[in-house]
């Protein structure tokens, strides 16, 4: 386990696909924030997992199996939990992505996790799969704390995808002549995306520090890897944060450029993933 720095990040948000760095504009935020469950089918259908050695490890380090999943989205990482045995809640200020989660069997409420009323409601774990970006990281971390009991987890993770060298440098010259407007083309594809992520790890952990209820957050990483077809990776791609609020027909000429890429690599490639977790255990009292 990794001890975080206490440093304030200077990124506005973490600069990855699915946090693009748009805080200057609330508005546009906003906008991305809930552009996801425009299409909840899809982004169900091609977000990837989460790795079983993560997900048990939060289990295994929980005191309890009473879990709430904060933006559980479909409920990917909500099924996950409870394959493990644990009785999920899932939170999500969308009510498509929460009807898609309970039609998953994920018991779901619709609310905005700072407004969210627990009404006495106490559990063992609070996760966030994908989603903390979208949280105030001190509120929402003292939020966490009202609703868990002592030695309760809090642990918030992420995705961050590494595809081979050769696709990752075409796939960004694609996002640069496709999308220029988009995050991902200035300078995603050109960094490790772990390195991207760390930097929001570290906007969290400090949340946590200033919550005042929590002791010292810890950085779990844990490497998996996904094969992609052609199809797959662009059936995947419009589900990226931002990408909803560009045109159909830029949207085409996007996946024809990447699609093209996977093509040339032979139809197919293997996705590397860094799962990467922030976790930190309520203290008593």
């Amino acid at each position: 386990m990794a001890t975080l720095p206490a440093e304030p990040s200077r990124e506005h948000g973490s600069g990855s696909p699915s946090a693009p760095a748009l805080s200057t504009d609330t508005h546009q935020y906003r906008r991305v924030a809930e552009g996801f469950g425009d299409d909840a089918g899809r982004y169900d259908r091609a977000r990837p997992s989460y790795p079983a050695g993560l997900t048990g490890r939060i289990v295994t380090a929980s005191p309890g199996r009473d879990l709430l999943d904060v933006g559980c989205g479909t409920g990917i990482a909500s099924r996950l939990f409870a394959a493990a045995g644990c009785r999920v809640l899932g939170i999500d200020p969308d009510p498509r992505m929460a009807e898609l989660a309970r039609n998953g069997g994920t018991a779901a409420e619709v609310a905005k996790f700072e407004d969210w009323d627990a009404r006495g409601r106490m559990f063992d774990a609070v996760t966030a799969a994908q989603a903390w970006h979208w949280v105030d990281p001190v509120a929402g971390a003292a939020k966490a704390a009202s609703a868990l009991r002592p030695g309760g987890l809090l642990a918030v993770f992420w995705n961050a995808m590494e595809p081979p060298a050769a696709l990752k440098e075409a796939f960004g010259a694609v996002y640069r002549r496709e999308l220029p407007e988009h995050p991902m083309a200035a300078g995603f594809w050109s960094r490790p995306a772990v390195d991207a992520y760390a930097a929001g790890g570290v906007r969290a952990a400090d949340g946590m520090r200033a919550a005042g209820a929590f002791g010292e957050p810890q950085e779990w990483r844990e490497p998996w890897e996904r094969h992609y077809t052609r199809q797959e990776w662009l059936d995947m791609v419009p589900t990226l944060g931002g990408h909803s609020q560009f045109p159909p027909p830029v949207i085409a000429a996007l996946l024809d450029g990447l699609g093209a890429a996977v093509e040339a690599a032979g139809g197919g490639f293997t996705m590397g993933y860094t799962t990467l977790a922030i976790v930190a255990a309520r203290t008593a009292g």
